[in-house]
């Protein structure tokens, strides 16, 4: 049974829970093609975020075996775990990402946007986008992710 008091409590604590997410960080990632798309729009109002150009790093689709692949299949990310300048490079890209969202939780903003091209959209990027938001979601619990492959 349900009194008044019980009420009381369940309506703040949804309310409260409303209020924390509107405030809570939301971190949207997207892997896209430089060969069929443009650098992904920013719909947030904000005027863009972070693009990363993947496209230095060797892409595993120029392997049979990779081709018809994706970023998300575990030999293609078998393939990258190993590859020293993804390795570099993902380390780099936390170090550049990491004290933005640090900044930005800290001045309760509520939208930043990273996202990650190569040529086809399909490898490299969409690696790193999967690294990236499981980074953000292993160090920042208080910051919510939204994945999109846009290639995909």
């Amino acid at each position: 049974m349900v009194n008044r008091y019980s009420r009381f409590t369940i309506s703040h604590y949804l309310l409260f829970t409303i209020y924390y997410l509107h405030l809570m960080l939301k971190v949207r990632i997207y892997s896209f093609s430089y060969l069929y798309n443009e650098i992904p729009e920013d719909t947030s109002g904000n005027g863009g975020g972070f693009v990363f150009d993947c496209r230095f790093i060797y892409n595993p689709g120029r392997h049979t075996e990779f081709s018809a692949l994706t970023g998300k299949d575990e030999a293609v990310k078998s393939f990258l775990d190993k590859q020293d300048e993804m390795q570099d490079f993902l380390k780099n890209t936390y170090n550049i990402i990491d004290p933005a969202i640090e900044n930005y939780i800290s001045r309760d903003f509520s939208d930043l946007m990273v996202s990650f091209g190569c040529t086809g959209g399909q490898h490299r990027s969409v690696y790193s986008a999967q690294k990236l938001e499981e980074h953000i979601n292993q160090k920042f619990p208080e910051a919510k992710t939204e994945l999109t492959h846009i290639n995909l």
